[in-house]
Formats: structure tokens, sequence, C-alpha cells
């Protein structure tokens, strides 16, 4: 080390004037860095480095700030039962409905129940009107004053909510842009003999009627100058 520095920290001060020059009031010369660097100190051998703080340990407190995005909640969630809708008072098992939607859009059907979700099982027959066993929402239909005696027809147990649900497609296996056969739409010998116990007992009720089974193959239709909510069906 140089004798020179070894006589500057042997001095002693006699002003206590700051060693730092003053430009414009708030503003010094030097830098705190560099009058660190002026004084010194840092020739200083007796100097050791600050030992950290213990870190004290963590509290169990509730937190001040919340994460920003919001946590799935673990609380039960329960979901009040579905209940069937409630059957209009026009609607009652024989009623003849004009459908208003759906592939057979203005077709006459007959009602024979409501299923366990609300909807409601309709018929043509099939060998009249084309119309097979079907559900039906009652917001999409007409009821008609017109009604058939169906006491002596009976619907198979099976035929209820999950008789008409699609079955579930196989996941796409190989390539994106393999092509695959779509499946063809087939009905299954337990519907064809569904339908076929339905209408034997339906058929036989419209026709004790004289004309009804022309009015249930003659579709819905309005010309110019009809209105339907002016109209007593």
């Amino acid at each position: 080390e140089s004798p020179f520095f070894c006589v500057l920290l042997g001095m002693t001060r006699n002003s206590a004037s700051s060693r730092n020059q003053t430009l414009v009031q708030g503003v010094p010369k030097y830098s705190r860095a560099a009058m660190y660097g002026r004084r010194g100190k840092y020739l200083n051998k007796d100097w050791k480095p600050v030992a950290k703080k213990a870190e004290a340990p963590a509290d169990t407190k509730t937190p001040k700030w919340y994460p920003a995005e919001d946590l799935p909640s673990r609380r039960v969630v329960v979901k009040p039962a579905r209940k069937p809708g409630q059957l209009r008072e026009s609607i009652t098992p024989g009623t003849i409905l004009i459908l208003l939607a759906g592939r057979f859009a203005g077709r006459r059907v007959v009602f024979l129940k409501q299923l366990e979700s609300g909807l409601l099982l309709v018929s043509g027959p099939f060998t009249i009107n084309g119309v097979p066993l079907r559900r039906v929402n009652q917001a999409y239909v007409i009821a008609t004053s017109t009604s058939v005696d169906v006491s002596k027809v009976s619907v198979p147990e099976n035929v209820n909510d999950a008789y008409f649900k699609a079955p579930k497609k196989s996941r796409k296996s190989g390539k994106f842009f393999a092509e695959e056969e779509k499946p063809k739409n087939t009905v299954s010998e337990e519907r064809k003999a569904d339908q076929k116990k339905v209408d034997e007992a339906l058929v036989a009720a419209v026709k004790a009627t004289e004309g009804l089974d022309k009015y249930l193959s003659t579709p819905f239709t309005l010309t110019n100058g009809q209105f339907p909510h002016a109209m007593n069906f």
C-alpha cells in the first residue's frame, strides 16, 4: 500500500464542513459513489461484510392481496331436478296436432302421451301420412279440436326418451384428411316392429271416424288472406 494513503487514514479533520462542493443548492459536485472512493474507506482492513439477518418464519396470516384469476370453487353445487313442462290444457291423449317445425312441418299427427322429459310422443300414423313415432316440443305444435279415441292403443314400455337417442359416434382414426365411409341411416327391426304394433290399433281408431284418414293425410297450408291467429282449429 502507498504511504500516502496510510497518512490520509491517520489524519483527523478540524472542520465539520463537507468535502463535497455544492454547485447549485441541492446539487453536489461529486456523487455518493465518487465520494466513497475519495474518502478511501475501502482501504480499511478491519472492514467486514455485514452478516445477513436470519429470516423470520413466514406468517400464516390471511394475505392482503389475492390472485387475479378466480380459483375453482370446491363447494358442492346442488342442481335442482329437472321437472317436465306442464302440458297445455288443449293437448290430451288422442288430440290431433299440426307440426310447425322439423322435417314433417305441416303434417297432422296424433298425440299419444307425454314423456318424462316433457316432450310429446306423436305418430302419423305412419301408414297414412308417413310420420313415424317421434318426439316433439309442444311449443312447435298447434292443437286442434279434433281428437281420436286412443284408449285401445298401447304404447310399448321401451318407447321412452332413451329410445330416440342417437348412438354415440366412434372417434376417427387414421389421417386427418382420410376419407371415411359415413354409416347409412337405417331403421332397426325393433323400431319397425314397435311402429307396426302402434299403427295397427291407431289406424283402426282413425278409420272408425269417416273422412279422418283423409284429414290426416292432407298437409296443413295457408293461402293469402288467412291468418293462423284468427282461425279456430
